[in-house]
């Protein structure tokens, strides 16, 4: 990812942090154990996103735990002319039930600068661990992950509804491809 992309994605992450004064709370899980948490996950679906349109199909994310407390975080991505799109970000924890974590995909060299850090609130999670829903305040991004590149439709209809219920607008959901 050039790094005018990633700048660009980074100050539209920044933005959405901004919430409507008519939305509720958005509900996260009452606790993440983050060493759990970590590995790999398989998107299965995903509101639009600037820094993800370049992704077609085998979008992952692997999260690894630093021994400072934060999670580095490698997005992963098959491109539309067949190449690979990868970007590596880390996450911090917000509060002390790890549910809710602030990314950056700045450049480790900016990652400091006040700009640049996206919510990252986990909405649900299943108690193995295999199935999450991950979204932001604003109800402008989400996305529905799974341990393994299909999910259970029964879970995955669950997860629309909670968040329709959570008051995201649904109508843009991209169905990821995993091959």
């Amino acid at each position: 990812m050039n790094i005018r992309l990633l700048f660009s994605a980074t100050i539209a992450l920044s933005a959405a942090v901004v919430l409507a004064d008519d939305l509720p709370a958005l509900e996260t899980v009452a606790e993440v154990d983050l060493a759990k948490y970590s590995g790999k996950w398989y998107e299965i679906a995903r509101l639009p996103m600037p820094y993800q349109k370049q992704c077609a199909a085998n979008v992952s994310a692997t999260y690894i735990p630093n021994a400072n407390g934060t999670i580095r975080v490698i997005n992963r991505c098959l491109a539309d002319n067949g190449s690979w799109s990868e970007a590596e970000g880390l996450a911090k924890p917000q509060n002390e039930a790890n549910s809710k974590l602030s990314v950056t995909f700045m450049p480790k060299a900016l990652r400091w600068l006040p700009i640049g850090k996206a919510p990252y609130w986990v909405m649900a999670l299943d108690e193995n661990y295999e199935t999450a829903m991950v979204g932001q305040p604003d109800r402008k991004y989400l996305w529905i992950l799974s341990r393994k590149p299909q999910m259970d439709e029964a879970v995955y209809q669950a997860y629309l509804k909670q968040a329709q219920e959570q008051g995201y607008d649904l109508s843009t959901l991209i169905h990821t491809k995993q091959f």
